[in-house]
Order: C-alpha cells, then structure tokens, then sequence
C-alpha cells in the first residue's frame, strides 16, 4: 500500500505514548489519514517486548478513552512501603480511594498489542521499521528523514512529536541531568507465601526493591550500586534468591524462583523544551527513577494533554499551550520522584528517618491519600 509523504503530524517512536497520542487524537475528531507514526522496531518485535510496565489508575483511563482497554493486567489493591530492619510503614488501599485499583501491572507487550491493533483499525499510517535519521525543521513544517529497508527517503509534516525516549545512558544530557549511581535489576520472581494483589517498595541500604504481583508471582525493580548489580548478575539463580531474601525479609516467605536477570543504569534526564513546530513527550521529555513507577504514567498523561490541545488548535501556538498545561504536573512529578530517589539511595542518616517518616505518613490519612492521588493520577 502506499504510504503518502505528506501528514499533519508525524510522530517518531510508536511505543506506548506514541500510539496512545495518535488514537486519543483520532477519538477526538482528527483525521488519522494526517498522522504518521514511526519507530525503528517492528510491531512484531514490539508484541514480543516482555518488559514489566506499572500503569496507574489515571493511566487506565487514559487507555481506555484511546479505545485500548482493556489489556492483560493484575490489579494493585494495596500498596505496602516499608523500610527494611526498621520500624514504620505505610498502606495505601483502593478502599480508601473508592477505585476498583490502585494500579495495574501489565507486560509492555500487551500494552502494545492494544494500542497497535486501535490504531490500525482507526487507519492511522504506521512507517515501522523506519529509522529517523534527521529533521529539519522551516517556518512552514518539518521533513523527517527516514531510512527503511536501507533506502533513505523523507516525509512532511506539520508538526512533529519526539516519543522516543530510550534509556537512560543511551541519551544525550538534557537541560536537567542526574546520574544516581544505581542500575535497577529486572526480573519475575515467585515465593512462598504470596499476597494477592499487594505491591511493595522496600527501602534497603542498597537502594529501593520494589515487588509487583504479576502471573502468580511478583515483577521485580531491584536498585543497587553498578558494582552490586554486576555481583548479582553473576550469581546463580539460588544465591541471587537468598541475597533477595535477605534485602526484601520474610513478608511473602521464601523467594523460589527467579527469571533471568537484566540490569540498566538509572538517572534523570529532563527537558521540556520544544520549538515552533516540534514538541517531545514522554520519555523524549523526561527520564525518571523508578522509585515511585510515574515514567510510562507521566508520558501517558503528555499524550492526553496533548491531543486535547491538538484537537482544538494544531499549530505552533497550540503547542506553546500544551508546554504551560504541562508544566504543573510534570514539575511537581519530576522533584517528587528525584527527591525520593535521592534520599532513599542516601546516607545512613537520612535512610535513618524513613521508618518514622513511613509510620508517620500512615498515621496522618490526609497525607497519604495526597500522595496516592498524586502517583493515581498526577497534578489536576
């Protein structure tokens, strides 16, 4: 079929942000005939993507308005954060939200699989695998660059809109840099004495170890030193699952059986800056710790905000409104989570005030329904 070379708004990186923008804009009245999207990977290579993706409450609706929910997901109801070898603690529970969750826990594949199979059935041009090589940007619109199967061809658009993000340390440095000295191992673990549906973030010496339940067992975020996780890495499965015992404690018994282990290095990597006719969002715009699960969260409600703006004016002006709508929540979002990352990876001192920071956040209602309303749904 062919693809025509001219659209109203291109967006390169067809990940979940990407494919959300364009759907929520086609619910809204956009022709999707004017919207390109682009990524270097395939949709196959996308399904496939067994990465481990905590979407919020605020987050499932956002899904859902782009017509892509639902998706395969657990359910959070409940959220244990504690700190290891002290005490104090802190439960958030949906009960107290009047939310059937607090959060869900999916694979990025099947997040995927729901947004792709939307935007095709909606007709909006996907260009995948094709490799952004360039833009150049004049006072009528921007040409892309693209390479597929390659051969170097260009398209036009409007506007465009950066989704790619990657990983931290594969990025160049933005406005607002922080390297924490920490990668996150990634896993699927199972244990003994499972909790339905409760998560926990449990602060260690080390740095944050965070369980999600999912597929009869849990996901887990473990963030160390670079030097503990290349030690970790290269233990069997056996003595990695004991040093895990021993940094998470017996809550859910026994850790007994690990996937394999991935580990990636962590740091922030902000800037909200766009020009006339381009704009980036998600993780193209910021690049978060993991500490608090808001990184897809935050992108998602970009997209949202976004293509309610686009909907109404896609110009440059609409996009200099999308970057003042934006800035409340993602401020406030990216100083929540790089405070808590850093102290949560801090000294003995400052680790030492978190069990009665924790039991004072759960004795106090009103501030521990703030915060879960922030991670649920960010600044509204």
């Amino acid at each position: 079929m062919h693809t025509p070379s001219t659209f109203d708004l291109a967006i390169c990186g067809a990940g979940p942000v990407g494919m959300a923008l364009a759907a929520l804009l086609v619910q809204r009245g956009q022709s999707a005939a004017g919207i390109a999207l682009l990524d270097a990977k395939s949709i196959e290579q996308a399904k496939r993507d067994p990465r481990t993706i905590a979407l919020s409450y605020g987050s499932r609706q956002i899904l859902a308005e782009a017509g892509a929910w639902p998706v395969e997901a657990t359910q959070i109801h409940q959220i244990h954060v504690s700190r290891r070898g002290q005490f104090g603690r802190s439960l958030m529970d949906r009960e107290e939200h009047g939310v059937e969750a607090l959060g869900y826990v999916a694979r990025y594949g099947a997040v995927v699989s729901a947004l792709a199979d939307v935007c095709e059935r909606l007709g909006v041009a996907s260009l995948r695998p094709a490799l952004v090589t360039g833009s150049v940007e004049d006072a009528d619109g921007v040409s892309v660059q693209i390479e597929q199967a390659g051969a170097a061809s260009h398209l036009r658009a409007s506007l465009l809109v950066q989704a790619e993000g990657g990983l931290f340390g594969q990025q160049p440095e933005r406005a607002v840099s922080r390297d924490y000295g920490q990668s996150a191992i990634i896993a699927h673990v199972h244990v003994s004495a499972p909790i339905d549906h409760r998560a926990f973030e449990r602060f260690t010496d080390d740095g944050p170890l965070a369980l999600l339940p999912q597929d009869n067992g849990y996901a887990l975020v473990w963030c160390v030193p670079p030097t503990r996780a290349e030690q970790l890495l290269a233990l069997d499965d056996a003595a990695f699952l004991a040093r895990l015992g021993a940094a998470f404690g017996s809550r859910l018994g026994r850790f007994t059986r690990t996937s394999a282990r991935l580990a990636y290095p962590l740091g922030l990597n902000a800037q909200a800056g766009g020009t006339a006719r381009t704009v980036a969002i998600g993780n193209a715009a910021q690049t978060l710790h993991p500490v608090a699960g808001q990184g897809l969260n935050l992108g998602l409600r970009d997209a949202a905000v976004l293509a309610r703006v686009l909907a109404q004016d896609s110009s440059p002006a609409g996009l200099e409104r999308y970057a003042s709508l934006r800035q409340a929540d993602r401020g406030l979002t990216v100083r929540v989570t790089d405070t808590m990352a850093r102290i949560f990876t801090g000294s003995a001192p400052t680790q030492g005030l978190l069990g009665l920071s924790l039991g004072l956040l759960d004795a106090f209602s009103p501030a521990r329904r703030s915060l879960a309303e922030l991670m649920m749904y960010g600044r509204r």
